[in-house]
């Protein structure tokens, strides 16, 4: 009787070790490494990849102008017949097939970040990008005391839907609300080089330039260049997105005015999740608002502002 019952508990313990080892692989495919905001991400990724004891491989490309790169590591995650793909578009358009044919094999795909224009997603874990956009446009009136003035925007680029909605949300909100604002250029800047470069061109030529709302961490780098280089600091009001030690320490010293705070663990931890929750054939929500917080000079060492900022 005794062996028996040892046999019995030896099968048991096989069993629920083999449950516990199940190997599930998730594929992450970003949008780079440029910037602190994805290693963030990734933070947070790897956060969920341990807490359910399945593996994450996270990859994205050098930069984040490089679509064909990415669109390569798309198809090779898709190569290795993962149990789901989490992915952050850099073409909403061009990028939209890669979803479907991931999805017509049967493996769900979540993106984070920037979506692509389809229903193929399973989900969307992501900030609200518009609703950001048009916060900063109160920001930025607020720190024009209402009065108005002439203010410029920049983005990284034109094909991620990110970007896209950050600035339609600031400019939307300003032609709807604030009449007194002009916006007298939109341009863009890949790379914080770039975004300087773009910066101090539209500084020099608009002289009486108020303010400058940037779309992402790249961008608001890129004019806390220009405002220094430039000697502008105090006469230009500056609006970034997410943070990082230089765009921290140019909000610290006055350079920027404030900027709007994403929260990328949460964005990177969720995504793994509603992966492995559609892998396992549980229902997801669609969209998944990860939230923003604003943070200027007197808020930063708040409690609110200090759990979603990265140095």
């Amino acid at each position: 009787m005794k062996k028996i019952a040892l046999l019995f508990l030896m099968i048991m313990v096989v069993s629920t070790s083999a449950f516990a080892a199940e190997d599930v692989r998730i594929e992450i495919v970003s949008k780079g490494f440029l910037h602190q905001f994805w290693q963030n991400v990734k933070v947070g990724a790897d956060r969920a990849a341990e807490e359910l004891g399945i593996t994450i491989n996270f990859v994205g490309p050098e930069s984040e102008s490089m679509i064909d790169r990415q669109s390569e590591m798309f198809e090779t995650a898709l190569g290795l017949n993962p149990h789901a793909i989490c992915f952050a578009a850099l073409d909403a358009v061009a990028q939209a097939p890669l979803v479907a044919r991931a999805v017509a094999r049967g493996i769900p795909v979540v993106t984070f970040d920037a979506t692509v224009n389809s229903e193929d997603p399973v989900s969307f874990v992501a900030t609200d990008s518009e609703a950001a956009g048009a916060i900063a446009a109160e920001k930025m009136n607020e720190a024009l005391k209402g009065e108005g003035g002439k203010v410029a925007v920049i983005a990284s680029d034109q094909t991620n839907t990110t970007q896209i909605l950050r600035r339609d949300g600031f400019v939307n909100k300003v032609r709807a609300a604030y009449p007194n604002i002009e916006i007298v250029s939109v341009q863009y800047g890949i790379d914080p080089l770039e975004a300087t470069e773009v910066a101090k061109s539209v500084m020099t030529a608009n002289p009486d330039l108020d303010g400058y709302y940037a779309c992402n961490e790249g961008t608001a780098i890129g004019i806390a260049n220009a405002i220094k280089e430039l000697n502008l600091k105090g006469k230009i009001i500056g609006i970034g997105f997410d943070s990082g030690m230089l765009q921290l320490d140019a909000i610290r010293d006055g350079t920027l005015y404030g900027a709007i705070q994403q929260n990328p663990v949460r964005i990177g931890y969720d995504a793994v999740m509603m992966a492995y929750k559609a892998y396992k054939g549980e229902e997801v929500p669609k969209r998944i608002d990860t939230g923003i917080v604003w943070a200027n000079a007197d808020n930063l060492d708040s409690n609110e502002v200090r759990a979603v900022i990265y140095e």
